[in-house]
């Protein structure tokens, strides 16, 4: 079987003086520990153990391959400076690490041989398809499943845990809809734990899920999710705040780019919790998911299995790139 060739780099430049990169980066490990692993770097991590799941073999960064074999895919997963670490002849099979918008490299098509870019998801693809038309398509990584899987409801001493992923005017959103929330909860007497996006590892968040019976998400929108789905395969059921509207990013909203509507949870079907658009609606939304958690009539695992599986994700990949391949044949 012929090996892919995949590329993917977190950026790291120097600081104060040529090459200072690597010993800041050993010094970091011994006072900070093992790097949190981010929502980007999972992707690739999870596209190559879907691969290896299905036994496909493959190159990581290996450029010097690469630039012997022109005719060869370039498989660059990201991140976008990756785009310039040489002159690339290959024609590229790019993301789904890529940019936030396509106003940061409108002219990608005219300077870089890309046959297709991947985003995460179908409300970024229609952002992006007046920039780059049929070039652009949604692709979402699997997860993992055996590592994110059910426990024993014995474990679940936790009754919601509270997702704080607000990354935007979070002082504001804590005094309308975060404080709120945590007082409706308490009113209930059920047991509540938070965890902030940003400030917790992997397998403290593995940890807090596995003893959840259920999930509050509250996050202005998503490309793709990874964190929330991971939860949905171990089984847990969330109540969301998908509150549509514009794409919230303050770098790009609103003078550089305006899009609507988004989602906080792009991924969904009625197997995997309730929404709630805003505190309206909350009160009655949080009897209606507490109602179907005790009553257990949801099935998140299963939604998960069937569409975003290592295997069933890696093999949309697979496919994608044929296409890819069959095009410049």
């Amino acid at each position: 079987m012929k090996f892919l060739n995949l590329f993917y780099e977190e950026p790291e430049g120097d600081r104060w003086l040529p090459l200072d990169r690597y010993p800041r980066r050993v010094i970091r490990r011994i006072v900070r520990g093992k790097p949190k692993i981010g929502g980007q770097q999972r992707v690739f991590l999870n596209l190559c153990t879907g691969l290896d799941q299905l036994n496909v073999p493959y190159r990581v960064n290996n450029y010097r391959y690469i630039q012997r074999h022109p005719e060869e895919v370039a498989c660059i997963i990201g991140k976008p400076h990756v785009l310039d670490k040489m002159k690339w002849e290959n024609p590229i099979l790019f993301g789904a690490a890529v940019f936030s918008h396509p106003c940061d490299d409108p002219k990608l098509l005219e300077r870089l041989p890309v046959q297709k870019i991947l985003v995460p998801g179908e409300w970024m693809r229609q952002m992006c398809e007046p920039y780059y038309g049929n070039h652009v398509l949604s692709w979402a990584v699997g997860i993992d499943t055996n590592t994110w899987t059910p426990l024993p409801v014995e474990y679940k001493d936790i009754d919601i845990l509270l997702y704080d992923k607000v990354r935007w005017k979070h002082e504001f959103y804590e005094k309308e809809v975060i404080s709120p929330i945590k007082f409706c909860l308490e009113q209930l007497g059920l047991k509540t734990t938070v965890i902030r996006y940003g400030f917790y590892r992997e397998e403290e968040f593995h940890s807090l899920v596995a003893r959840s019976r259920g999930m509050i998400f509250l996050c202005e929108h998503e490309t793709q999710g990874i964190a929330y789905q991971q939860t949905l395969a171990c089984g847990v059921p969330i109540l969301a705040w998908d509150r549509g509207g514009y794409w919230q990013d303050p770098f790009y909203f609103p003078n550089k780019a305006k899009y609507a509507p988004v989602s906080s949870v792009p991924y969904w079907d009625s197997r995997c919790g309730v929404k709630f658009k805003d505190m309206s609606e909350f009160p009655v939304k949080l009897e209606e998911f507490l109602d179907k958690l005790n009553t257990q009539q949801f099935a998140p695992r299963d939604y998960i299995i069937e569409n975003l599986s290592l295997e069933k994700c890696a093999s949309n990949y697979l496919e994608i790139l044929d296409k890819v391949q069959e095009s410049l044949t």
